[in-house]
């Protein structure tokens, strides 16, 4: 009989960590006048109504296959998201401070998105150079890309190798992440829906492995 080798599916290698990046929901409506709560100099909006079905529904998903373990940032529309989650499987999040969204500089609170909304030319920069510290006082993007690192490296080392874990974070640090394991820089501009799935597996050589991304199908 003649050997055979059929495809197979894809399986975490033993000394591997998989990531699965979730983005927090939909969070609260940005009003002129009325800016959010700051935390740490990021603004912190809890989730709107349409932010906690879409927490609902992803972590209905989730818990098919719990993690192995759970991070959120120090931004309570993270925690929110992953409230169902931990009740569902019993696992305390670790908080990761250094995965929380970049620092908006004189457009935090809610700001970014109003100036959006409005045409601000500036918002036409940041895409076209790929950079959010072209706002005024923001985060340089190389202490971004650092921290994010960090706190990447942080869950891997956490989690351990042939284990997967479940960090709730934010758009533009998935973004970041994203372009970091691929070295394509155009994919920390590409948006992550709200409560989409990203995947990030580390090997043990430290290479990184974007799996997939922006995966909303729960919704």
């Amino acid at each position: 009989m003649s050997e055979r080798y059929p495809q197979r599916a894809w399986a975490l290698p033993d000394d591997a960590t998989e990531v699965l990046l979730v983005r927090h929901g939909a969070s609260q409506d940005a009003v002129p006048g009325e800016p959010f709560e700051m935390v740490e100099g990021h603004a912190d909006p809890a989730l709107s109504p349409i932010g906690e079905q879409q927490a609902e529904a992803v972590c209905a998903r989730l818990a098919l296959a719990p993690p192995d373990a759970l991070f959120v940032t120090s931004l309570r529309r993270t925690v929110q998201t992953a409230a169902r989650l931990v009740a569902a499987v019993g696992v305390e999040p670790v908080v990761i401070p250094e995965l929380s969204e970049v620092h908006l500089g004189a457009w935090e609170g809610g700001e970014l998105r109003i100036r959006t909304a409005h045409g601000d030319p500036l918002v036409k920069t940041i895409f076209e150079e790929q950079r959010w510290d072209v706002i005024p006082c923001d985060e340089p993007m190389e202490d971004f890309e650092a921290r994010t690192r960090a706190g990447l490296q942080r869950v891997i080392d956490h989690t351990g190798p042939g284990r997967v874990a479940a960090a709730f974070v934010h758009g533009g640090v998935i973004g970041e992440l994203a372009r970091q394991a691929t070295g394509a820089p155009r994919l920390s501009f590409i948006h992550a829906e709200n409560t989409s799935i990203s995947r990030i597996v580390a090997f043990a050589d430290g290479r990184w492995l974007l799996r997939s991304f922006n995966d909303t199908s729960h919704l």
